[in-house]
């Protein structure tokens, strides 16, 4: 079950037992989340050992619009399993070269276009 909480406000409390996670969007991704009429953050109930792959395809947002996903301030693979509370960010293809090497996915980190959905 996926359900939208509406933002602002972290303290709502949603469906019991699922929990909330944060979304954030950058450059273009962010002008989707505004035309969507998505908050920064934009809070999201998740079912339980829900994977960024499964986040990705419940925000309707295609796998190819997405460089590299942010969970915490690291860099995660597509198979990691969101938890309460976890800060997630998205972040588009064409980044700018120092902001690559800044934010850890220069080279080698996931892609989402690797992962099938």
């Amino acid at each position: 079950m996926w359900v939208r909480v509406p933002s602002p406000a972290p303290f709502i409390v949603g469906v019991i037992g699922l929990p909330q996670i944060e979304v954030r969007a950058f450059s273009f991704l962010y002008q989707l989340f505004k035309e969507r009429g998505w908050s920064q953050p934009y809070l999201f109930k998740v079912p339980e050992g829900c994977t960024l792959a499964k986040l990705l395809e419940a925000l309707g947002i295609p796998a190819e619009k997405v460089e590299a996903v942010l969970v915490n301030g690291k860099v995660r693979e597509l198979d990691y399993k969101l938890q309460e509370g976890d800060r997630v960010g998205l972040v588009p293809p064409g980044t700018p070269g120092p902001y690559r090497v800044l934010l850890g996915f220069m080279k080698g980190c996931a892609r989402a276009k690797d992962l099938l959905l």
